[in-house]
């Protein structure tokens, strides 16, 4: 392996544990496994192979995502498009492929009734109970579900909306959703599916008929919280590097761009290949943990494209070459994302181009 390549190591048992570890908070649900985004940056095939025994179905972003698990042999599974089709050719493929797109937009519905004849698909209607983003207003929900039942193309219609709060347990608002969602579909017929990961582990009335667990698969806290070891999540990727340097810096030494850090004594500073043109996050401050040979140690200095700089006072037997640790196993990448004033997702699913992915 050259030294300079960063590699993120994919654990297959530690995403089929979490998937059973929602399976054991919500047991009464049927699970749609999210895996858009390249599987949280984990991979799409990687993840529905992995997740394919223990599920029944997968939730995707795109149609195009879904088109790829077909097209891949993952033909006996349901498939969510939490998008919905964005134009009529997308509309096509969902029914082509089997997908079950989100419906939230005019439009879609007509693009509906455009399918050819002998085409049917089942879709859910999205229903904005409080988030802002995308769904037809609680007030219309029934409306909206009437025309998707009278159309001939259109098999079923399931009842879906998302929390904007859960990952807040103390916040009151994922009730007031729930409650909205709730009375807006009392009269209507269909699955309901409202619980991501936090609902998930924390907001048991919101389990309904499908859940959509997402970030909790692989091994990272949906609460604002961070890691917590009760809820008994195993990291899915540990992200590592190796030393290409150690330098001998003198006190008042200025170390990375901008010079942001200057050794307060004498001090050897590591250099490991990774940087943010790997997904390291540029914004990560000095003191961000990593680990080196097992042990914890600060970074100091920017961010670079390729390269970041650690401070191994307390480390005399660190050598060229050895391990570093970004996160994952031994350094929850919750941690990180505090450091670097983001989340967990980001950090996951911006993990790309030169990282080895190396499956277990």
């Amino acid at each position: 392996m050259s030294l300079r390549t960063a590699v993120a190591r994919l654990d297959r048992e530690a995403l089929r544990h979490n998937l059973a570890r929602a399976r054991r908070a919500a047991p009464h649900a049927s699970v749609f496994t999210a895996i858009k985004a390249e599987g949280y940056g984990h991979g799409l095939l990687y993840c529905a192979d992995a997740f394919a025994d223990a599920t029944e179905g997968f939730a995707v972003a795109t149609a195009g995502e879904g088109v790829a698990l077909r097209e891949a042999g993952f033909e006996r599974h349901r498939i969510c498009v939490l998008n919905g089709p964005a134009d009529d050719a997308e509309v096509r493929d969902c029914a082509t492929h089997g997908l079950e797109p989100l419906i939230h937009q005019r439009w879609q519905g007509e693009a509906l009734d455009r399918l050819p004849a002998g085409r049917a698909l089942d879709v859910w209607l999205k229903i904005d109970s409080g988030m802002g983003r995308i769904g037809v207003p609680p007030r219309e929900a029934a409306a909206w579900h009437r025309g998707l039942a009278g159309c001939s193309a259109v098999r079923g219609v399931g009842l879906m909306t998302h929390m904007a709060s859960a990952d807040d347990r103390a916040d009151e608002y994922t009730h007031r959703q729930w409650t909205t969602f709730r009375e807006a579909i009392a009269a209507l017929e269909g699955p309901v599916s409202a619980a991501n990961s936090a609902c998930v582990l924390g907001w048991p009335q919101t389990h309904a008929d499908w859940v959509r667990p997402g970030i909790m698969l692989y091994g990272c806290s949906p609460f604002l919280e961070g890691a917590e070891p009760a809820l008994d999540l195993r990291p899915a990727m540990t992200l590592t590097t190796r030393l290409i340097a150690i330098n001998h810096l003198e006190r008042g030494a200025a170390v990375g761009y901008g010079r942001s850090y200057h050794c307060p004594q004498d001090m050897p500073v590591g250099v490991a290949a990774i940087g943010y043109g790997d997904g390291y996050p540029r914004h990560a401050p000095n003191g961000t943990p990593v680990l080196v040979g097992g042990r914890r140690a600060p970074l100091v200095g920017r961010v670079s494209m390729d390269k970041i700089t650690i401070d191994l006072r307390g480390l005399p037997e660190v050598d060229v070459g050895d391990e570093v640790v970004l996160w994952g196993q031994g350094l929850p990448v919750e941690e990180i994302a505090t450091a670097a004033g983001t989340i967990g997702y980001e950090l996951l699913c911006a993990v790309h181009g030169r990282v080895a992915m190396c499956p277990s």
